[in-house]
């Protein structure tokens, strides 16, 4: 159970919300939303090749895949040749590629900057609650849901933790049966808020968690298989639960080790497999069921690494990176601008595309919210 980001004690005098375990829900919160971080900073350089550009090849002459080997998306870019299961997603214009995604005046602390991509504040400010809790405490989910939000895996609530969060961490599926829950109760003239409070939100999670247990997960059948590592896993309960009809609107994944700082080579390709691995066992389920119209799959990581690789045939911390987003009612193609190798920022690349158009893209386009706190501007990669 995540409480709060900063701790628990601005719950307090918070009203609790009832919940109600049958889930009638219009159109807008059938959709689903799910979240891939890439923990560590993605190499967006090796994620998406500037194949064609000779820069890209002067500074890196150990870590420069080979043009044979790039997975052409067009006459300049290609793909990392680890990420081949995800070319048919692409190819039905069902994955799009938002480039150079990134923020103004970027702060290169892993700590710092994810906060910032989480909280979707600015770097002289700091945020208390994740920027998907900000937006659904403008238009709250309905009370009937069972969870606004679901955590996979050893894994931070991100964008999901802050005040008054209805979220449900789960390392594994089979958690859920192996709990122990207990109907709590206030102590006897108890003149304590804070533990009173925490006694009615924890009630409120196991009552969800037992609904979802009542929905045999686990026996919910999904065409083909998925990849036996961690993030495959995670991918599959992901899918159950839509499959399963549990109606929570973001479940948030993740995938480390992408702090590639030496031995980057194989290393980034093992990770980009599993990447591929279970986003593309992920889609084939959905398809088999008949949602993937109703998903939306979303990578996002801190920040993403130099273009010039460093003495220990690595990248150190960067700024620009592209995200993949995928789905049955996404325009597949690119957006924002691959940032140009030859006008860089210090050591860094300049970012084209400010991560919270993606993000208002998603409260607008998605779930029909508004999000001002998002600025203006969104992108026509949702049908």
């Amino acid at each position: 159970m995540q409480l709060t980001r900063r701790g628990i004690l601005k719950t307090a005098m918070a009203a609790p919300l009832v919940f109600v375990p049958q889930v009638a829900v219009g159109a807008t919160w059938r959709r689903h939303l799910v979240l891939v971080e890439l923990n560590g900073g993605n190499d967006g350089l090796n994620t998406v090749v500037p194949y064609r550009d000779p820069l890209y090849r002067q500074m890196r002459s150990k870590l420069a895949l080979p043009t044979d080997q790039v997975l052409s998306l067009d006459e300049r870019l290609g793909l990392h040749p680890a990420l081949e299961r995800l070319m048919p997603l692409w190819i039905d214009r069902q994955m799009a590629i938002a480039l150079g995604v990134g923020y103004p005046q970027p702060n290169l602390s892993h700590f710092r900057s994810i906060d910032i991509w989480e909280t979707a504040t600015m770097t002289e400010t700091s945020g208390e609650d994740g920027w998907l809790v900000r937006l659904f405490k403008e238009s709250r989910p309905p009370a009937t849901l069972p969870a606004e939000g679901l955590v996979l895996g050893r894994n931070d609530p991100g964008p999901l933790a802050g005040e008054n969060a209805r979220v449900i961490a789960l390392k594994k599926l089979t958690s859920l049966r192996k709990r122990q829950r207990k109907n709590l109760k206030p102590a006897a003239g108890s003149t304590n808020p804070l533990l009173d409070h925490v006694v009615v939100v924890q009630n409120r999670m196991d009552l969800a968690e037992r609904w979802l247990v009542e929905k045999n997960l686990q026996d919910v059948s999904l065409a083909g298989t998925f990849p036996p590592h961690d993030f495959g896993r995670q991918m599959e309960t992901a899918a159950r639960f839509i499959a399963g009809g549990s109606a929570v609107p973001v479940i948030k994944c993740a995938l480390g080790g992408f702090d590639t700082h030496a031995g980057q080579m194989g290393r980034h390709r093992r990770l980009l497999t599993q990447l591929a691995e279970g986003l593309s066992s992920f889609a084939r389920a959905m398809k088999g069921v008949g949602m993937w119209d109703d998903v939306l799959v979303m990578t996002y990581a801190e920040f993403g690494r130099r273009p010039r690789e460093n003495a220990s045939s690595g990248t150190d911390h960067g700024t620009a990176a592209p995200q993949l987003i995928l789905g049955g009612r996404v325009r597949g193609g690119f957006y924002g601008e691959q940032p140009p190798l030859d006008r860089l920022e210090g050591q860094n690349l300049v970012y084209r595309l400010d991560f919270r158009a993606i993000y208002a893209t998603v409260a607008r386009r998605w779930w029909g919210l508004d999000g001002k706190f998002l600025g203006p501007r969104t992108l026509p990669l949702i049908t």
